[in-house]
């Protein structure tokens, strides 16, 4: 049984983070819970979603003036990397790396979540930004350069 379930501790009062984020700890708690003869395509799903959730944060960091490189992106672009490899070890039959990382996801997940993810929330809110329309309401509070850190103060740019 996964040790993460979804709690108001996760909520980033983002709606479309929120869901997108309580989709991710129940697909991990499936994989988490998973026989396994349904692993691996319990893990294939988990790594689809999170490609996507991913993909959908980094979008919104790219329209409101994070810089491609920042910390939060790298972060998303390595935790990918790392769950692609878990792919390739379950297809060789190590289910065991499978559980190991999701075991580890389920510790990095809420530290990721409320430090990156409420710093890029409290952004969008700031800023104004409609995640469903895609657009920006208060372009006066777009930072001027580009934010390169994770966006919050515990990791400002150096």
């Amino acid at each position: 049984m996964s040790a993460l379930r979804w709690s108001d501790a996760l909520s980033l009062e983002l709606s479309r983070m929120d869901e997108t984020h309580r989709e991710f700890v129940d697909l991990l708690a499936v994989v988490a819970d998973a026989a396994d003869a349904d692993l691996l395509a319990a893990w294939e799903r988990l790594v689809e979603h999170t490609d996507a959730h991913f993909g959908q944060e980094d979008r919104w960091m790219a329209q409101t003036r994070f810089a491609s490189t920042n910390c939060h992106a790298t972060q998303h672009r390595v935790v990918l990397k790392v769950l692609r490899e878990g792919l390739s070890a379950g297809a060789a039959g190590r289910l065991d790396a499978i559980r190991q990382l999701a075991r580890e996801l389920a510790l990095w997940f809420p530290q990721h979540a409320q430090t990156m993810d409420a710093a890029l929330a409290l952004h969008l809110r700031n800023v104004g930004f409609d995640p469903v329309a895609g657009e920006v309401t208060r372009p006066g509070r777009l930072p001027a350069d580009a934010i390169t850190g994770c966006g919050s103060a515990s990791c400002a740019d150096a």
